[in-house]
């Protein structure tokens, strides 16, 4: 065998063992876990990251959880916005609004009823102050005339009272781009199931519902929140008398 025909074997050999090499790599670089970083924004449960790119943790919520998870939310010290709330009865419904402003431990409602009147309060859950528009206020032991009660709304407090036992769902999940963490009860003595959602971020309860016999009695929703703060004014009594100076 002459020596070109040698030389001719050792390249094409080469152009072989190359050809292969370039196949692995490729095959390999194409077999590369494409990894998906989680939202910045810790959901309860979940550890931040430092920032050396480590993972954050996800605890699952589940009906053996979530009341664990929902007791680590703590609300805004300072925000406004805007409660609705529906009711539904046989033959009828009715929705009213109540604007809420809260900051340093006193909260404003302003809830307009069917006749038209407007029942302000004030109240930092010793005592509660009461008025209707162009009347004094009536300043009274807080007791069950609560901020929450002034709103018609439930609280997450209220899921944390819950039986475990009468919790049937809990999950993540979304309403109207809020991420929230969800309650789902069986129906209850009276054959009332409830549904909560309660915003992950801000621990407020955003929306809630109430059903029997399969149809929705109760809607309350609060997706929109303003944490910029209330107005000084928001906390002045029709006296003049400042209760919080901001």
């Amino acid at each position: 065998m002459d020596k070109q025909w040698l030389n001719r074997i050792t390249m094409a050999f080469l152009a072989v063992t190359v050809l292969a090499v370039v196949l692995m790599l490729g095959g390999t670089l194409g077999r590369t876990p494409h990894i998906t970083l989680p939202d910045s924004s810790p959901l309860p449960g979940q550890t931040a990251g430092d920032k050396t790119g480590q993972v954050l943790t996800v605890v699952e919520i589940t009906p053996e959880t979530v009341q664990t998870a929902i007791a680590t939310l703590s609300r805004p010290e300072e925000y406004r916005r805007t409660v609705t709330v529906e009711q539904f009865w046989a033959g009828g419904s009715g929705i009213y609004e109540t604007a809420v402003s809260v900051s340093g431990g006193w909260t404003r409602t302003d809830r307009t009823l069917s006749s038209g009147r407007t029942r302000h309060t004030l109240t930092d859950g010793e005592v509660t102050h009461i008025w209707y528009d162009g009347e004094e206020a009536r300043t009274l032991p807080a007791g069950n005339i609560s901020a929450d009660n002034e709103q018609t709304i439930p609280t997450y407090e209220d899921i944390l009272a819950l039986p475990p036992g009468l919790i049937v769902l809990a999950d993540y999940r979304e309403i109207s781009g809020v991420n929230c963490v969800y309650v789902e009860t069986a129906a209850d003595s009276r054959g009332y199931v409830l549904r909560y959602w309660v915003g992950a971020d801000t621990g407020l309860l955003v929306a809630s519902e109430r059903l029997l016999g399969g149809e929705t009695v109760y809607r309350m929703a609060a997706l929109a929140l303003d944490q910029n703060g209330p107005a000084a004014a928001d906390f002045i009594l029709p006296d003049g008398t400042v209760l919080l100076e901001l």
